[in-house]
């Protein structure tokens, strides 16, 4: 496969294509025909994938995603867990073989969106698709050079952080930046809201991302960052998962998302794995009954037509093999697979670890 460089300048003009050929809300499910959507513009297309509009930037997104995380990578390649996760040795042989597998096969399956939230993260996928960026999208957040710290939340230091971690990583730009803001992101001060927006802007303007937005766990907060800067964010990133509704009036963020047209990721559709009862390896005795309420949760997610894509942390091709079947699946569950879902979350709500209790406030969107 050849390595094509593509630049900045390549990008921001095919963006503007994309984003002026795309009308709003469009979902294309596998092996469907639109009259207005050329299959030959979404990056990595495959028939047996679905795609999701990402808001305004027009970029076709599959309806699965590959989110950064790699939780229990272990049970698939050996040795210990580090305290954490985030501190796995990157550079280790087995682990840079995994994930270049991973990425593989999810290309392979027509997955086109990887999303990084921290330096390992970031370093490690920016290696697994060295020569295949025409393959996949790349979200971006070096998370602790962001507004989760009191030192990078200013203009200047936040442009400093975003340089120095693109240099590290090799990179010349990414498909989206999106600040992470603190979890209850309504303790930002105006001025530092101001900041990163400033710095997105920034970012945007020069070529170094070409979409930009912010995660935050704060539902209500993050409704009110939307409606004040209508023209800036256009991507979040926020929890999901089986458990969440839409409420039933307008009020909702979901209705937010949906009127100023911004695309949506959802993290943790597992609830960060407490939903399934085994240890994700191979040789566990419920392996087949996690696979299956892996897929349930992907089904229910994307029953709401707001999401752009849920963000799974895939760590084995097996995995991704599971996920890109459930988008094959019948995507309205039945009352059978409805209450074998909520008993499971229910289990996973009961065994939630403390660092996690947060998850619960995300039932309503």
């Amino acid at each position: 496969m050849t390595d094509k460089k593509i630049t900045r300048r390549e990008f921001i003009k095919d963006s503007a294509m994309a984003a002026a050929a795309i009308s709003a809300g469009w979902i294309l499910a596998p092996g469907q025909v639109h009259a207005e959507v050329n299959t030959r513009t979404i990056l990595n297309y495959n028939p047996d994938m679905e795609y999701r509009r990402c808001g305004r930037t027009g970029m076709m997104i599959s309806a699965a995603a590959l989110g950064g995380h790699w939780k229990r990578v272990v049970k698939v390649i050996g040795g210990t867990e580090p305290e954490g996760w985030m501190t796995m040795d990157i550079d280790g042989k087995a682990f840079q073989a995994n994930r270049h597998e991973v990425v593989t096969r999810c290309i392979e399956r027509g997955f086109n969106y990887v999303d990084a939230c921290c330096r390992e993260e970031i370093l490690a996928y920016s290696k697994a698709l060295k020569g295949r960026r025409d393959k996949m999208y790349l979200g971006y957040s070096w998370h602790i050079w962001e507004s989760r710290f009191q030192e990078w939340r200013s203009f200047e230091a936040l442009k400093k952080g975003f340089d120095d971690g693109m240099k590290e990583a090799g990179l010349d730009y990414v498909d989206i930046w999106r600040i992470s803001l603190l979890v209850d992101s309504h303790q930002h001060t105006e001025a530092e809201l101001e900041s990163a927006i400033r710095a997105l802007e920034w970012a945007k303007k020069t070529g170094r991302a070409r979409f930009i937005g912010v995660s935050s766990h704060d539902r209500a907060h993050l409704k009110k960052v939307i409606e004040t800067y209508p023209d800036q964010i256009e991507v979040i990133l926020t929890p999901y998962t089986a458990k969440t509704r839409m409420v039933e009036d307008e009020t909702g963020l979901w209705a937010t998302i949906r009127s100023k047209d911004v695309g949506w990721f959802g993290i943790k559709p597992f609830a960060s794995n407490s939903i399934f009862k085994g240890d994700s390896s191979p040789e566990s005795p419920l392996f087949e009954e996690d696979n299956r309420m892996a897929r349930l949760a992907i089904r229910y997610i994307l029953c709401n037509p707001a999401i752009t894509a849920p963000m799974a942390g895939i760590i084995t091709v097996q995995q991704v093999d599971n996920v890109a079947r459930a988008i094959l699946e019948r995507r309205k569950l039945d009352i059978r697979e409805s209450a074998d879902l909520s008993q499971a979350m229910d289990h996973a709500w009961a065994t939630l670890p403390d660092n996690y209790q947060w998850l619960k406030t995300w039932d309503y969107v």
